[in-house]
């Protein structure tokens, strides 16, 4: 399915959410740097894992009114929410007012994913979809190298004028949004304002009952979280360990980088391999049966997690970089995919705002890891997380074997 062809929601989304990414992949890899430098590992660490518990809720608050009130009303709300946010950060020396900030764009963004990706499986034929979230996954990660090299040269001297152009930027395209896209949800319910205050709550909890009694989708979300706790560390344990062990190592010729340097070019060189391969591994992978991608894929990261912590030279790194993407290159249109398939259409929002508890719930958990390597130091606290990868790709082992048996269930009945 050609660009071209697209719905126009979705081209507008394209190029408006790239510009914004490239923007905010300029600061957003060294904040963990900048929060561990202001408050220290162990409580940046504590506060990290606040900021993304705060997202969870949001995240299960977006899938809802992603399906109550509309993906278009959600994306707007949130992306003028996040600009507010990010401008908010730019104007204050404050570092706990830039946490709080911090916080926040975290819980406007995790209400304008379930919202974003719903508006693609509503547009989007089931057949095209893989493509589709690989082009949406591949813009991300062109941001991803462009971003972190400008933010290598310009984060320490223009850290405050980077935050308030991410603020500009997301507040034009919340006007954008709600200028040029339409409404896509197949049923938005109005708001009944003769309800109880707290009836919005109780139907939210109820609604996602029933999704948590799906015994695939719950396998799914808890292999995902485990998963999670390894490409997580691309923006925690990763930018915090590569300071600490890269010292003024030649990279080519006579070009020696420091710490800093040499994670803005290893997360470049992931955005890159992202950028140049996700569309191709997309469509290879979709030869092969699901569930020995999702196995392999965790293994992958298993693997690359463990040899990322026993190396500290720059090109080592850079070769467990690679080993790294592959494995997430590998699910990076499949997952999606696969959400789509298992989710009734008048619940897609709220199965896509809880799966992506893989990610928000993940990041609440994965910033243990820096105060982790206090304890038990950077090899110890690598292996764990290796062991993690494993046992997410048991899960989804049983995740597939349990589908398989509700598919057969399904047919003799």
């Amino acid at each position: 399915m050609r660009i071209r062809d697209w719905d126009t929601n979705l081209k507008i989304r394209l190029f408006g959410e790239a510009l914004m990414n490239i923007t905010f992949w300029m600061f957003f890899p060294f904040l963990t740097i900048y929060f561990a430098e202001e408050f220290g590992k162990g409580q940046a660490g504590i506060m990290l894992i606040f900021s993304q518990a705060f997202s969870v809720f949001a995240n299960l608050l977006g899938g809802y009114c992603a399906d109550r009130f509309g993906r278009k009303r959600m994306m707007v709300l949130s992306s003028l929410g996040q600009g507010i946010c990010f401008l908010l950060f730019a104007m204050t020396s404050s570092p706990w007012i830039g946490f709080i900030a911090f916080a926040f764009v975290g819980f406007f963004s995790s209400i304008y994913w379930p919202a974003s990706q719903a508006m693609v499986a509503d547009v989007v034929e089931e057949k095209d979809r893989s493509h589709v979230f690989a082009i949406f996954y591949t813009s991300i990660n062109i941001a991803v190298v462009i971003g972190p090299l400008l933010g290598a040269v310009f984060y320490t001297n223009y850290f405050s004028e980077l935050l308030f152009i991410c603020g500009a930027i997301c507040v034009g395209l919340a006007l954008v949004l709600a200028k040029w896209t339409r409404e896509t949800s197949p049923n938005v319910k109005r708001h009944n304002t003769d309800a109880k205050w707290y009836s919005f709550l109780l139907e939210q909890i109820k609604d996602y009952g029933v999704i948590f009694k799906d015994k695939v989708f719950l396998l799914f979300i808890i292999g995902g979280v485990l998963a999670s706790q390894t490409f997580m560390q691309l923006d925690l344990l990763f930018p915090v360990y590569v300071k600490d062990v890269v010292h003024n190592q030649t990279l080519i010729g006579s070009f020696k980088v420091g710490g800093e340097q040499a994670y803005g070019i290893i997360l470049a060189f992931n955005g890159l391999l992202v950028a140049l391969l996700t569309v191709a591994v997309t469509k290879w992978m979709t030869k092969y049966k699901e569930r020995n991608v999702f196995v392999l894929s965790s293994v992958m990261y298993a693997m690359a997690i463990l040899f990322f912590g026993q190396t500290n030279w720059i090109w080592g790194l850079l070769v467990a970089m690679a080993l790294f993407t592959f494995g997430e290159l590998m699910v990076a249109g499949l997952q999606q995919t696969f959400i789509s398939r298992i989710s009734p259409e008048h619940m897609r929002g709220q199965y896509f705002a809880a799966a992506s508890l893989r990610y928000t719930f993940g990041k609440t958990i994965a910033p243990i890891s820096i105060p982790l390597t206090v304890w038990v130091g950077y090899e110890w606290t690598f292996f764990i997380l290796c062991l993690l990868a494993l046992l997410s790709s048991f899960l989804y082992w049983m995740m597939f074997a349990v589908l398989q048996k509700v598919s057969l269930k399904d047919k003799t009945i």
